[in-house]
């Protein structure tokens, strides 16, 4: 990962960090409900933006330097690698 994606997961993950220890503080001061669950949606719609993000750098990166190889295991690997990750997001949807 570049410098600057590196940076930008970072960041995204220390704001995720912040809304975690907010919805705690939320939790430990009995808020309503509805108002905590729309804070953990934010979050996990953050997580996601994020898991984008670092899918999109393994494709640019990983994936795309496997395909231009010459090594026919290591393009199955990376191909496996991204079908699963497919398949665990068909499960969760």
């Amino acid at each position: 990962m570049n410098k600057e994606k590196k940076q930008q997961v970072v960041s995204r993950l220390r704001r995720i960090e912040g809304q975690i220890r907010g919805v705690m503080n939320m939790v430990e001061s009995d808020r309503y409900c509805m108002d905590i669950l729309a804070q953990t949606r934010s979050i996990a719609s953050s997580l996601r933006s994020t898991e984008e993000v670092i899918m999109e750098n393994h494709l640019n990166t990983c994936v795309a330097h496997a395909i231009q190889s010459s090594d026919p295991e290591e393009k199955q690997q990376k191909i496996n690698e991204v079908m699963g990750v497919f398949s665990q997001l068909r499960k969760q949807g």
